[in-house]
Order: C-alpha cells, then sequence, then structure tokens
C-alpha cells in the first residue's frame, strides 16, 4: 500500500484541543460540463425507486411435545446386617450388638470418632456459622415494603397481588367439587383434595368416586389416584405419617390408605357403625401410636377410630345440646377443630349455625359438651382456633367471619362486614396472629389483617368465575390453595409483607383481643342485669292478675261496652266544649249580618202588604 499523504505534527502539539474557527467558502475542486456529452442525455418522467438494505427473514413455529416426568425413589428400610441374621428379629440383632460392642476394635474406632465428633461439636458450639447479624434492619425494610407479588408461572386468570402458580382441575368430564384439601406434612410439595358432589341429587351415574393426590413439580397427572367406595367428602394427612390418609365418605364409611400400597383404601369402616350421612370432618388425635382419629357428620354422632381396627368405633358421642343424648335432638355437625397442645378438648360446628365446645375426658356423655356459641345464621362452614392465641377462635358461616374468646358465650368479640355473596370458608394464617382468610360464593378471597383495618379486607382477588367451596394454608403462610365447585384448586402465592410477623405484633395482637374480650364481658353482665330487671317485672304483674278475681264471659262483654260508650261519651263531650270556646270566624259573622239584614227587610215589608190587602178590600 502506497503512502498518499504525510501528516505531521510538533510533538509539543500533541493533545492539545483543536480550535476552530469561521472562514469563507473556498471552492476546491470545479468540473466544467462537457458539451460532447448533452447527445446522450435522454430525458425521462421522474421515477422513484426506494431500496431496502436489509436480508430477507423468515419467520417459523414449531410446537414441541411436553415432557412428561415421573418421580421413582428407592425405600431404604435397614441394611448393613450379615446375612445370617434377620433384622425384623429383635433378639438376633440385639444378641449382634453386644457381639460387636465386646469386640476391642470396635471399642478403639468409637474412641477414635469420639474424639473428633468432639472437636467438631466444640466448633459449632464457639461460633454459630449461620447466625444474623442485622435481622431488624431486614425487619424495617419488610415493614416499609408494600404488598407486592411476582409472577411465576400462569395458567389461569391471576391478579397483581398473587402469584398463580398452579391450576389443576378435576380430569373427570363431569365436574365435582374439591371440598377439602390437605397439604404434605412433610414437604410442601404435595396436596391430597377430596372431590365430590355436595349438591342434592345431582349424582349422575357416569360420576367418579376418585380423588387425587397431585405433585407440584409434575402437574401434569396426579401422583395417585384414591379410589373410595363412594365419593369422599374430607381428606387428611396424618401428621406422624406422611404415607397415611384418612378421608370421610358420601355414605357415611371412614377409610383410611397407604400410598406405599396403592390407590385402593388399606380398611374401610363397616356401614352398620358408620355414620348415617356424609362424614364432613375427619382429624387426627395426637396419640403414641398414631392411629387414631374421630370423624363428625350430619348425623349429629361424633365418632372415634384406631385405623388398625376400623369394624367398630371406640367412642361415640351424641350433639345433643340439652344433655339428654338423644339423636332425634342432635345437631348436625359441619366442620371439626382439635388443637393438639389441647389433646383433650375439640370444637363441632353445626349446621344450624352453633358452635359446641366439648371435653373428650369428661365422665358422663352429658358432661363432654361444656359450652355453646350461638351466633350465624347458617352452616358454620369454618372453624379454626388462632395458632397464637388458642382460646381465639374463627367462625365462618352467612355472610360473615366471627372472631370469638372462650371467656364470652354469648356474643363474638370482633366480626366481619355483611357480604353480598355467601362465605364458604376460613382459616388462620400460620405466620400471624391477626391475619386471616375467607372464600366466598362469587369465587373471591379476602385476606384480612385486623390490625391493619377492620371493616374492609386488606386485599380481596377474584380467584375464579365459580363459587370457592375449600381454603387450605401451607404450614410456611406464604402459599393458599382453594378449591372450587368445578374441581379447580388454584395455588396462590402471598407477598411478603402478609407472611412475615411483623414488630410487636404479638404484643399488639393479645392487647387487641383481652381488649375487646373485656367489652364483650361487660355488654353481658348488662344484658344479664336487664333480664333480671325484665324478668321480675313480669312476675310483679303476673302476681297483679292472679290477685284479680276471674270474671264470667258476659261480665266481660258487659264491661268492654261499657267502657266502648264511655270512651264514646267523653269524645262527644270534648268536641262540644271545643266548639263553645271556639271564637267566630269572618265567614260566620258575615252569615249572621245577613240573617240580621233580612229579618228587618221582613218586618218592613208586613206594614205595606196590610195596606195593600184594605185597598183591595
Amino acid at each position: 500500500m502506497e503512502i498518499m499523504y504525510v501528516y505531521t505534527r510538533k510533538r509539543s502539539e500533541f493533545g492539545r484541543p483543536c480550535s476552530f474557527s469561521d472562514r469563507p467558502a473556498k471552492v476546491s475542486v470545479d468540473i466544467p460540463p462537457d458539451p460532447g456529452m448533452a447527445s446522450g442525455f435522454v430525458l425521462r418522467n421522474p421515477v422513484d425507486s426506494a431500496v431496502q438494505h436489509t436480508s430477507d427473514m423468515s419467520e417459523h413455529e414449531v410446537n414441541t411435545e411436553r415432557v412428561e416426568v415421573e418421580s421413582r425413589g428407592v425405600n431404604h428400610v435397614e441394611g448393613g446386617w450379615p446375612k445370617d441374621i434377620n433384622p425384623q428379629e429383635v433378639e438376633q440383632t440385639i444378641r449382634f450388638r453386644k457381639k460387636v460392642e465386646k469386640d476391642e476394635n470396635y471399642v478403639n474406632t468409637i474412641m477414635h470418632l469420639g474424639a473428633l465428633m468432639e472437636h467438631c461439636v466444640k466448633q459449632n458450639n464457639a461460633i454459630n456459622i449461620y447466625e444474623e447479624y442485622f435481622e431488624e434492619e431486614e425487619m424495617a425494610e419488610l415493614e416499609d415494603e408494600p404488598p407486592s407479588a411476582k409472577t411465576i408461572n400462569v395458567i389461569s386468570k391471576l391478579t397483581s397481588f398473587f402469584d398463580v402458580l398452579l391450576s389443576k382441575r378435576d380430569p373427570n368430564v363431569t365436574k365435582r367439587t374439591a371440598t377439602h384439601l390437605s397439604w404434605h406434612p412433610d414437604t410442601c410439595k404435595k396436596l391430597a383434595v377430596a372431590y365430590s358432589s355436595l349438591e342434592f341429587q345431582q349424582n349422575t351415574k357416569d360420576m367418579s368416586f376418585d380423588s387425587y393426590i397431585w405433585d407440584l413439580e409434575n402437574p401434569n397427572k396426579p401422583e395417585l389416584v384414591l379410589k373410595p367406595s363412594s365419593p369422599l367428602v374430607c381428606l387428611e394427612y396424618n401428621p406422624k405419617d406422611s404415607h397415611v390418609l384418612v378421608g370421610g365418605c358420601y355414605n357415611g364409611q371412614l377409610a383410611y390408605w397407604d400410598t406405599r400400597k396403592g390407590g385402593l383404601p388399606v380398611e374401610l369402616s363397616t356401614v352398620e357403625v358408620s355414620h348415617r350421612d356424609p362424614v364432613y370432618g375427619a382429624v387426627w388425635l395426637q396419640s403414641k401410636t398414631g392411629t387414631e382419629c374421630f370423624s363428625a357428620s350430619t348425623d349429629g354422632q361424633v365418632l372415634w377410630w384406631d385405623i388398625r381396627k376400623l369394624s367398630e368405633p371406640t367412642e361415640t358421642l351424641v350433639l345433643d345440646i340439652t344433655r339428654k343424648g338423644l339423636r332425634e335432638n342432635a345437631l348436625g355437625a359441619v366442620t371439626l377443630e382439635f388443637e393438639p397442645t389441647m389433646p383433650t378438648k375439640f370444637m363441632v360446628g353445626t349446621e344450624q349455625g352453633i358452635v359446641i365446645a366439648c371435653n373428650r375426658k369428661a365422665k358422663t356423655p352429658s358432661e363432654k359438651i361444656t359450652s355453646t356459641y350461638s351466633g350465624h345464621h347458617g352452616p358454620v362452614y369454618a372453624l379454626s382456633r388462632n395458632p397464637f392465641y388458642p382460646k381465639v377462635f374463627l367462625t365462618v358461616g352467612d355472610w360473615t367471619a366471627r372472631i370469638w374468646s372462650e371467656e364470652t358465650k354469648e356474643s363474638s368479640i370482633m366480626w366481619t362486614k355483611y357480604h353480598l355473596s355467601y362465605l364458604t370458608d376460613g382459616c388462620w394464617s400460620t405466620v400471624r396472629p391477626a391475619v386471616f382468610f375467607t372464600t366466598r360464593s362469587d369465587g373471591t378471597l379476602d385476606v384480612w389483617d385486623f390490625l391493619f383495618k377492620q371493616k374492609d379486607p386488606s386485599l380481596s382477588l377474584k380467584v375464579c368465575d365459580e363459587p370457592l367451596a375449600s381454603l387450605r394454608l401451607q404450614d410456611n403462610g406464604c402459599v393458599v390453595g382453594c378449591g372450587s365447585k368445578l374441581g379447580t384448586i388454584t395455588l396462590l402465592e402471598i407477598s411478603s409483607g402478609l407472611c412475615t410477623l411483623q414488630r410487636n405484633e404479638k404484643t399488639l395482637a393479645t392487647a387487641m383481643f383481652e381488649r375487646e374480650t373485656k367489652r364483650e364481658k361487660i355488654l353481658e353482665a348488662r344484658h344479664r342485669e336487664m333480664r333480671l330487671k325484665e324478668r321480675a317485672r313480669s312476675e310483679g304483674q303476673g302476681t297483679e292478675e292472679e290477685e284479680r278475681p276471674m270474671e264470667s264471659p258476659q261480665e266481660v262483654l258487659d264491661r268492654a261496652r261499657r267502657d266502648f260508650f264511655e270512651v264514646i261519651e267523653a269524645e262527644l263531650q270534648r268536641r262540644a266544649q271545643a266548639e263553645t270556646h271556639r271564637p267566630p270566624s269572618a265567614s260566620q259573622l258575615k252569615n249572621h249580618a245577613g240573617e240580621e239584614a233580612a229579618a228587618k227587610g221582613e218586618e218592613s215589608q208586613l206594614p205595606r202588604d196590610e195596606e195593600e190587602e184594605e185597598e183591595d178590600a
């Protein structure tokens, strides 16, 4: 390559800024026209042409097939034993352990490993590598952060406050209601759902009886299909053994499943000793064996069971609030509540809107019903104790949700407004003591924070168009599951502001509940005093009536006629007195003057007529 021109500059001028200045135009090159080329010029009409200097692109779409994932696992029970020893035989294993423990090599190994483990334990006790040094600052940031949500996966309609993680429908053609939800106790990645149709005479011949266990990591199909003899109304995981579930059937039977043995029930209660109506509630008891549970139904009975022997219930209670134990007087149970920290107490919500508090360890059946709470106009669809204050519980029924205290029997201490649509379910938050959730028949989920405001929900969102029927919150308080009438299960992730315990929230909630309880106690005492005064007054009137002699029918008729005519006579006298004392009006004066003038005219006319008669004579 040849060098056409070399630019030179002094070294002292390197880095000096350029100084530009204006100067007049100067002709650098002048090309004169060539007359010889004029003959080759052709006149043409103006033509506009556009050129796009880009390469041509084409768009193609490919719909790939969805990958189906299937989970597999190995259940390792016990191993490492010699071939000649059966691990199931306790005596053989104990004998082998004693033999190994006497071995000198075993003792030396344990002593060596013990010194190493002791060193590691001392290190862990000296320094906590997981210690948080700035928890207070993080709490302050969370308090200032407004409620928000991040969308993770959208399969159905959602709102800006919650994230729809998953939406699953009942796989059957005939849609059934998702009547009950239960989260897996160990990991929150599985959800058991009971499906049944509770509408009167709506069960068709082709309607399925199946219920399902869903795996949230593989939502394409159910992980396990439960096949009961009758549709399941309630379904609950065993908190001590996550492989075992208990379910209440529509025909009143109770069944339990072991997921390791398939979808068929391991054992089923006999029809003769089961409930006579659908089982609306089945709850596991806190027992050493982990096999005891109890159930309730609208037939007015509460039955206790041991799943190892479902041939008959271990105990029975009739929900007769008159304490006579009569089934015809029993109230139908719709929901059950049991708090493991209070193992002898449980509560039952009834169809009549009454909540019955019971004590299982009472000596007689009449003493098992300790108290009742009445405040709803219809069935109590949800009943839940506050996880932070067990003496405070939540009820959901008719158009309201009410908060009660065990110390006040006559009225609830707090309540929500009356909604336009029916409330169907509700539960407390597991992490915040003043937050609870309710579902409505118009497909709306409400989140209430009574420390923030009590007249309206803090968050209200439309989950679906059909009515919501069931609600269940995860133990971490961040994900809530809603079941609809058409069998859709919608899982919603709540924003961090509603699932994080705020500073001093427990103290403020305690003060609020105690203040409202004290207020209701004062009102109850006032109402009790007013009722006693009213009763004393009515009893006094009753004694006066008893002292008055009895009258015959004719005497009663004569007295009534006499009183009637006395009233008429008094009214006539009153009107007469009013007329005499009333001053004459202008029209009356004018009429009176006219009458006087007419009278004078007649007197003057009378002599003239007599004279005319004499002339005629």
